[in-house]
């Protein structure tokens, strides 16, 4: 296998894959980026990615395989290989100790998004109300990996009721230079059904677009409302899987 220690050859290696690019985060920090030998391969290991040391994977399963195992070996049994759902299928049946874990959705994103007359009052919130936004993501979202102060975490938004209470939130969090990444998006049980959410999404797919060029978020996969409600803003679904060392 060959690391990749130049953002233009990932670039090149990735193909445009969104999921590749924000494991990647610019080859900052203590991310890396693999290729196999014959090029059909790559792997990139993105560490605290949303609470998890990943390890995206695109190409080949035949070349996948063995370049997986590489890296795990290399950079420990804490990243977990993720990528599309067939591949991984093919990696956890290839690579012994690699096990299935989770099924769920990447959606993503180009310019030009959201027109600007459609955003909202959605806005960006500051530190007074994060104490808000933890409760709310409390009773309405518990297992959000997005958190006020967490590691990552970049920038919340809100909405307010006609009772001027925040009614809906969502944050800008783990984002590479070239994707915006939205996370912790939520809103209160008796604010739901109003559009609230939809237009803090709005407002974070904007400032995604704005300041990476592309955006992208990760759905579950029984969560057919937001499914429709980040398609409607135009993003489009493809099916992960996630894999781990047992």
């Amino acid at each position: 296998m060959r690391e990749i220690s130049d953002n233009a050859d990932l670039a090149a290696a990735a193909r445009g894959d969104t999921l590749c690019a924000w494991a990647a985060q610019g080859l900052a920090g203590r991310s890396r980026a693999w290729l196999s030998d014959d090029g059909r391969a790559l792997a990139v290991a993105g560490p605290a990615l949303a609470t998890r040391d990943r390890l995206v994977v695109a190409g080949a399963p035949d070349a996948a395989a063995p370049l997986v195992r590489e890296v795990l070996a290399e950079v420990g049994p804490t990243y977990r290989p993720l990528g599309e759902a067939a591949l991984i299928d093919a990696l956890a049946d290839r690579i012994p100790g690699l096990a299935r874990v989770a099924r769920f959705g990447w959606m993503d994103c180009a310019p030009p998004g959201p027109p600007a007359s459609d955003r909202g009052p959605a806005a960006w919130l500051p530190e007074a109300d994060l104490a808000v936004v933890a409760d709310l993501l409390a009773a309405s979202y518990p297992a959000s990996y997005a958190r006020p102060g967490a590691p990552g975490v970049e920038r919340w938004a809100g909405v307010r009721g006609s009772d001027g209470a925040l009614a809906a939130v969502g944050a800008l969090a783990w984002s590479a230079p070239a994707v915006g990444f939205l996370a912790g998006v939520a809103a209160r049980p008796a604010a739901r059904g109003q559009g609230l959410g939809r237009q803090v999404c709005r407002f974070l797919l904007a400032a995604a677009l704005a300041r990476h060029g592309a955006a992208a978020l990760m759905v579950d996969d029984a969560n057919q409302g937001a499914r429709r409600l980040y398609q409607g803003l135009g993003l489009h679904y493809r099916q992960l899987g996630a894999a781990a060392v047992s």
